[in-house]
């Protein structure tokens, strides 16, 4: 297992200031922050709205906002505006996901911070890119709507949501991609840019594939749980005590292990069943038939069999039971951190990382998520006020 603070901060020096809220912004943040750049979360005096939220949303901050520094600031103020200008002055990146024309407000958009800090790169994570749709509300769930994905992801007449907030992520992770390049880009020629990422247009890339489906075959592409599948055995079993497996056999060759492997010698032997599309004009029998032959096995039992044998297969888990999952254990997938808010703030818990390795290290956790202003004497301080000016602005509720 490797050693997340060992791991590598190519970012390192790098300053990010976001003003961002929920999932989109913080993401693409976090991002950057675990690849070591210091990011400082400016907040409204009364904080970001996602530390109060509850149920689907009660893991948004201490998810997407660790190893930031957080400063409360009163943008509504034109003292507190302009100590937020003198802290973007000092960055390499400013993000933001506001409505359009938010930032403006303020003299905090890519126009305004570029005149006094031509180096800048400002990320923008909106709802949609500029267009006839930009002046709409998006969420999450509106562009898996109208974007495909939602019809993609239920059964016909059905259309249902994603079980994650997969365009806010990832449009999180397309905004600091663009970071990154544009900060390749601003080391060739002095000069940053403004990106921009959009919640719409991640979607449609996420249909993509489904589009060029139609345009290849000029076929509407069918409901995932509807679809055509090109093999007969890829599906879900309820096997002993009701329990769930997936369990997969995509070639003729697995086919064949398959039958080895859980004794079907007969399935094995009959010639409609030799090839994986004869199996597919089956599949309803086939599946009947597996189905009866192992509803009586345990799915620990298959996962074994399967496993021994080299085969596709997973059992059907929730959230929470990954935080025993054996792998992410082993490997140091799960990370201690400890919470800032809530009914449970000051405690331990697990969060997951980055997906990657640099240098065969994992990115850890270096700051967990930030209290409330916790930042904000010491980056005030690094302005050039003094403890007496610091503490004046606090009690004017200017800063928090």
């Amino acid at each position: 297992m490797s050693n997340p603070d060992q791991a590598a901060q190519p970012l390192k020096g790098l300053r990010v200031v976001e003003f961002t809220h929920m999932v989109m912004g913080p993401t693409c943040g976090m991002v950057l922050a675990d690849l070591g750049a210091e990011v400082i979360k400016i907040e409204p005096v009364n904080g970001d709205h996602s530390r109060r939220l509850v149920g689907a949303g009660a893991g948004f901050f201490p998810m997407f906002n660790r190893n930031k520094k957080s400063i409360g600031i009163d943008l509504h103020t034109e003292e507190g505006a302009e100590t937020a200008r003198r802290l973007t002055a000092t960055a390499d990146v400013v993000a933001e996901n506001f409505k359009p024309g938010t930032m403006a407000k303020y003299g905090l958009d890519y126009a305004s911070l570029a005149k006094a800090n031509p180096r800048i790169i400002y990320a923008s994570h909106k709802g949609f890119l500029p267009g006839p749709y930009d002046h709409r509300t998006a969420l999450d769930e509106v562009v898996q709507m109208m974007g495909g994905l939602a019809y993609m992801t239920g059964r016909p007449g059905d259309p249902l949501r994603a079980g994650t907030s997969v365009n806010d992520i990832m449009g999180g992770l397309f905004g600091a991609i663009a970071v990154l390049g544009a900060l390749i880009q601003r080391g060739i020629t002095g000069r940053g840019m403004e990106i921009q990422s959009a919640l719409y247009e991640n979607n449609v890339f996420l249909m993509g594939q489904h589009m060029l489906q139609y345009a290849v075959t000029g076929k509407h592409p069918a409901p995932m749980p509807a679809r055509d599948n090109p093999w007969a055995v890829y599906d879900v079993f309820t096997v002993k005590d009701g329990e769930q497996i997936f369990l997969a056999a995509v070639s003729d060759a697995q086919w064949l292990t398959f039958c080895d492997a859980l004794g079907f010698a007969d399935l094995k032997a009959e010639p409609e069943l030799a090839t994986n599309n004869q199996r597919v004009t089956h599949r309803p029998r086939l599946l009947r038939t597996i189905s009866e032959r192992i509803a009586r096995r345990s799915a620990a039992e298959l996962a074994g069999v399967m496993e021994k044998a080299g085969l596709p297969f997973a059992p059907i888990r929730k959230p929470q039971d990954l935080y025993d999952d054996e792998h992410l254990l082993a490997t140091g997938g799960l990370a201690d951190m400890r919470l800032s808010d809530g009914p449970k703030a000051g405690e331990m818990v697990k969060t997951t990382l980055l997906p990657v390795t640099l240098d065969g290290h994992r990115l850890g956790v270096r700051l967990d998520p930030p209290r409330l202003g916790q930042d904000t004497a010491e980056l005030l301080k690094g302005l050039g006020c003094s403890d007496a000016e610091v503490e004046a602005l606090r009690e004017r509720k200017v800063v928090a």
